[in-house]
């Protein structure tokens, strides 16, 4: 009894000394973001615009990368309003030469990067029987080529710069398939494995990689999100699930987290506790999981009858539910983060 006890010490003592030392090699990888070049791509509105504010009042140097050029004016506006500087640039970066000429403006502009976010998304909601293969490439070309053509573009200047960074926003969805989300997934878990892979063997060269995967995030997507199907349904139960603060996290806090897990360095980080469960539960119990996502499939909108193909936007999609009071709190986040029409 006694040596078992003896053991348990041992073990505790353990534990918290290996927490210890690994909290200390943490802080010693952080980094000032004063002064830093930073690209952000898919930050004209959301999340990104989220980072970009943040990393600004730091201090940093700020490339927005995006493909609509009236949403980069006006989060350059908004971020001009509250005393940031900040460079855009219209690109399509599905395409490499896109890429590539990206990475070459703004190292002539600021002379490096330090920093890469590659936070541009796309997501298409509704039932399998709905999307196309097109689907399935739209989602590939932002989530999974788009990240690749920016790293391999950045990464020849950001080798053996210290402290450099590279962040990819992937998903709760690039860890567990989630139903109606069937080609966001697939891309998203294409993005999470291209990000862990790449880790281990930029590490030798200075560049750390963090996979972020966020679960539900109040920035005020939905509105930019696409739908098909009974569109108005599909549209409702999303905005209304990214409503529900139990379940989703505010979208400052979120970027905080991003930021700080870029800052040191991190290689992965999940974004909210349910996120962290469903992950976990996914990796101890996944027969347990695909019941709970069948039975999930079963309370979504069903698929329609002929048509139902058509894919149709947030705002296009509104309906007596959304917006309502139960979605106000993504209403507002819209409204604050360049997420809604104009």
């Amino acid at each position: 009894m006694a040596k078992s006890h003896h053991i348990g010490i041992a073990a505790a003592a353990a534990a918290v000394g290996g927490a210890l030392i690994a909290r200390s090699l943490r802080a010693g990888r952080a980094i000032d973001f004063h002064g830093r070049s930073v690209l952000i791509t898919g930050g004209s509105r959301g999340l990104g615009l989220l980072i970009a504010r943040q990393l600004g009042r730091e201090g940093a140097r700020i490339t927005l990368a995006a493909r609509d050029v009236d949403e980069l004016e006006r989060a350059r506006a908004d971020l001009k309003s509250r005393g940031i500087d900040v460079d855009v640039a219209a690109c399509d970066l599905r395409r490499r030469e896109d890429a590539e000429q990206l990475v070459r403006d703004v190292i002539a502009r600021a002379g490096s990067i330090d920093v890469l976010i590659n936070n541009a998304g796309t997501m298409q909601v509704g039932p399998l029987d709905h999307m196309q293969v097109s689907d399935f490439e739209e989602a590939m070309a932002v989530h999974f080529w788009a990240p690749l053509h920016a790293m391999l573009a950045a990464i020849p200047d950001m080798r053996g710069r210290q402290g450099a960074r590279i962040v990819n926003i992937s998903s709760i969805g690039g860890k567990i398939g989630v139903p109606h989300l069937v080609p966001y997934c697939a891309s998203k878990f294409a993005l999470t494995g291209l990000s862990d892979s790449m880790r281990a063997e930029l590490a030798k060269d200075g560049i750390a990689i963090t996979t972020v995967c966020p679960g539900m995030m109040r920035t005020g997507s939905p509105f930019n999100a696409w739908f098909k199907g009974r569109h108005r349904d599909e549209f409702t139960w999303f905005a209304v699930s990214d409503s529900i603060p139990v379940f989703s996290i505010n979208g400052e806090r979120a970027a905080w987290q991003v930021i700080d897990a870029c800052r040191h360095g991190d290689a992965e980080l999940v974004i909210t506790w349910p996120a962290r469960l469903a992950i976990i539960a996914n990796a101890v119990v996944p027969e347990a999981v695909a019941l709970g996502m069948s039975t999930a499939n079963r309370l979504l909108p069903s698929a329609v009858d002929g048509g139902g193909t058509d894919a149709h936007s947030g705002w296009q999609s509104l309906s007596d539910w959304a917006p309502s009071k139960l979605t106000r709190l993504t209403d507002r986040a819209a409204a604050r983060n360049n997420e809604l029409p104009h």
